[in-house]
């Protein structure tokens, strides 16, 4: 049986790309973003998954993400989740839509054995459709999930820029014992910004593989939802994906 470390709600939403007003497939986004609220802390987290969407479980696809921002307040992921205007020299003036969400849920993060998981159950949509298929969001999943050694060299061209990178406090260092990757133990390494994670899509039935009781998770992120918890409008961004499952 795996140890349970954290719990809480988690959202999903993705960025469609500059003037993309209406999305009709994952060529037209641009960012997948994970949002993660512990039930036993304050700080909200923003995710980002490189490749737009998670990693395949049947491919066992390994994926890098970082996360983008740590905050107290809500309010304080609006600029990451609203829409930007900006001008450019050669085309004027740009606008990049909102965030729009597409699964809320709760998630957990166990330790298994001698490694780490990330797992989730949804609460939404009821019916995944087109829009979670391609963002390859399952009704409930299971992620091995390291720590990247920010210490740790990169090959050319691979994670954040230096200056981007996390300088972690030392007993969080310490665990990595000189090794370029580490277990989320503890999940507080995702309390610091350009901490640099890899997902390894794992298994269908978190449940069965993590004997945790996912349905008991969601029944307690019942009583929140995305638009509450991260103080977002729904007059402000589609909302068909996540109701719906179809792409907007």
């Amino acid at each position: 049986m795996a140890e349970l470390l954290e719990d809480g709600d988690i959202y999903f939403l993705y960025r469609p790309r500059v003037e993309e007003e209406h999305v009709d497939s994952l060529e037209e986004v641009q960012r997948l973003l994970v949002v993660m609220h512990p039930w036993h802390g304050r700080h909200l987290r923003l995710l980002v998954v490189g490749r737009k969407r998670l990693p395949d479980i049947s491919e066992h696809d390994r994926f890098w993400a970082f996360v983008e921002e740590v905050v107290d307040r809500p309010e304080q992921l609006h600029e990451a989740l609203q829409a930007r205007v900006y001008r450019t020299s050669t085309r004027g003036r740009r606008r990049q839509p909102p965030a729009r969400p597409a699964a809320e849920g709760a998630y957990v993060i166990a330790r298994h054995d001698d490694h780490t998981h990330l797992a989730y159950e949804l609460e939404l949509p009821m019916r995944l459709g087109e829009a979670q298929h391609e963002l390859s969001i399952e009704p409930e999943a299971s992620y091995i999930v390291t720590v990247k050694n920010p210490q740790a060299p990169s090959p050319p061209g691979v994670g954040l820029a230096r200056s981007q990178k996390v300088k972690l406090p030392a007993p969080l260092q310490q665990k990595f014992h000189g090794r370029r990757f580490a277990p989320l133990d503890p999940p507080g390494f995702l309390d610091h910004p350009g901490t640099e994670l890899v997902l390894i899509g794992a298994a269908h039935d978190a449940s069965q593989e993590l004997r945790v009781d996912l349905d008991a998770e969601v029944d307690r992120a019942e009583r929140s939802t995305i638009f509450g918890d991260l103080r977002i409008s729904r007059r402000d961004r589609p909302v068909a994906p996540l109701f719906e499952g179809r792409w907007a």
